[in-house]
């Protein structure tokens, strides 16, 4: 037992040690851009998990991922403010919609499916507002935002080295991470998975089940948004359909639901699993066939809710689990037989 115990306090070292050294071994600028994307939206499914876990299903943080890409585009297209400071404006601003958008639907019991129906509506609204402020703030409309280049500025969150985006998107995934095992550490969680449980129930025990499910859904908005921003200093393109909106909201849960939103490496599973998914379809298929990813993990999605509810990692962790539980079971008992007495 206590071999397991140090085994599960050494993976995440392991894990992070041979990620620290993997561009040293593939070198491939390629296989640095899919380790890139793989950091990108396992941090963003990790944060969107934050509340999903706890039973808040935001059916509309594309939104949020979309105001941190276009708040920074824009604060540096037109007003050339650094993507450093325009990081933190995107992330404030969705945090902001977060907190009425949340407290409206909290104070006046718009929960459950309501409030996802609610999230859903908002990253439709962000997408028509994009959409329509084409010419007035050259949002680009449908045709997408080029980020200007400086090539490498680092006071202005570029560069062309991609190993630098490695490390910096896996230091931000790293922080998602943290926060999780943060909020797991804290009355937060209790009180959370109180009002997961039973909300009524919660009341009753004097839980301010309005605040504790404002403040995480801001969290997760605000975070969503610095994720944003990555994705659009890396690519330095953006438009309304991978960028917002419902499209890229339902992919941020399905990635979640794949892994196995109730635990803490399941959102980085599905998300890696998603995007070489997506990268492999488009290699072998061509870009005539760049939808069937699409068809191809929705089957997914299904099979996995009909016999994989808890998601690839969440059900396996849950059956070694288990084993684990009856292995003592049975360790204990065979003690017992042998010395009844004690």
């Amino acid at each position: 037992m206590k071999f397991m115990e140090n085994f599960k306090k050494g993976t995440p070292l392991l894990i992070l040690a041979l990620l620290m050294i993997c561009p040293f071994v593939f070198s491939s600028p390629y296989l640095l851009h899919i380790f890139i994307l793989i950091f990108i939206w396992s941090y963003v499914t990790t944060v969107w998990s934050y509340m999903g876990r706890f039973g808040i299903i935001s059916l509309g943080h594309g939104a949020f991922f979309g105001i941190g890409v276009y708040t920074t585009a824009l604060l540096f297209n037109l007003y050339n403010v650094s993507p450093w400071l325009g990081m933190l404006a995107g992330g404030l601003a969705a945090a902001t919609i977060a907190v009425i958008l949340g407290y409206s639907c909290f104070k006046f019991g718009v929960i459950g499916h309501y409030f996802a129906i609610a999230t859903l509506v908002l990253a439709e609204i962000i997408t028509l507002v994009i959409i329509a402020l084409r010419d007035t703030l050259e949002t680009g409309g449908k045709l997408g935002l080029t980020v200007r280049s400086l090539g490498t500025s680092p006071l202005f969150f570029q560069f062309e080295n991609k190993l630098i985006f490695y490390y910096l998107t896996l230091a931000l995934l790293g922080l998602a991470l943290l926060i999780w095992k943060k909020i797991d550490d804290s009355k937060v969680q209790r009180a959370l998975k109180a009002v997961g449980e039973d909300e009524e129930a919660a009341l009753s025990l004097g839980i301010d089940v309005v605040k504790y499910k404002t403040t995480m859904f801001a969290v997760s908005a605000f975070m969503t948004a610095l994720g944003g921003t990555a994705y659009i200093q890396f690519t330095m393109f953006a438009d309304p359909t991978t960028c917002t909106g419902v499209g890229l909201s339902l992919g941020i849960v399905f990635k979640a639901i794949i892994g196995g939103m109730f635990t803490l490496w399941g959102p980085t599973i599905g998300s890696a699993l998603i995007v070489v998914l997506e990268e492999y379809t488009r290699l072998a298929l061509g870009s005539a066939f760049v939808s069937y990813s699409q068809i191809i993990y929705g089957l997914l999605i299904i099979i996995l809710i009909r016999f994989l509810p808890g998601g690839l990692y969440g059900t396996f962790s849950d059956l070694f689990r288990q084993k684990r539980k009856r292995e003592v079971q049975v360790l204990l008992s065979g003690r017992q037989a042998a010395d009844p007495y004690k």
